[in-house]
């Protein structure tokens, strides 16, 4: 089912006074819900394939984070220090995972060195994992989400000088 389609059904979910809606399109299916009239929708089931499992390797993706200037603010989170150096922000919403499993050792840490292309994290977006790559060499300066965070779009991950 198309991104445009399902953020429709948001909006409408949203202006209206229903509480869930279920869209079948062939083997595909959608269900928003949301528990009360204040809260958000949220996705409670999408099915078109099988869920993709985190991946440690790099895979070339279409949706590589834009390249940022470099940028010393927070972009939404006062108080948080943000050294000089490239910023990573997310080319997605999502939550951000650190590591391919729980269990696993996370992609990067402060003061690793990385190169252009390198995994450095994933951010899963209805049920897809995305792996997010490094477009710059260097030393990562900052990491700047946790693992298991809900993150907005150009929301600043990663810092590497």
């Amino acid at each position: 089912m198309d991104l445009r389609k399902i953020k429709a059904l948001i909006d409408l979910l949203e202006k209206s006074n229903l509480t869930e809606i279920e869209i079948k399109e062939g083997e595909e299916s959608v269900r928003l819900s949301r528990a009360s009239r204040a809260a958000p929708p949220q996705l409670i089931h999408a099915e078109h394939a099988p869920a993709a499992a985190p991946v440690a390797h790099a895979a070339p993706s279409a949706g590589k984070a834009p390249a940022a200037a470099h940028s010393s603010e927070s972009h939404g989170k006062p108080g948080k220090e943000v050294p000089d150096g490239h910023t990573i922000r997310s080319p997605m919403v999502g939550t951000f995972y650190a590591s391919p499993n729980p269990d696993a050792p996370h992609f990067v840490k402060v003061g690793q060195m990385v190169k252009a292309g390198d995994t450095i994290g994933i951010i899963e977006a209805m049920k897809m994992f995305n792996p997010i790559e490094s477009d710059v060499s260097g030393t990562v300066r900052a990491i700047l989400v946790h693992s298991g965070q809900p993150i907005e779009f150009d929301e600043p991950m990663f810092v590497i000088s």
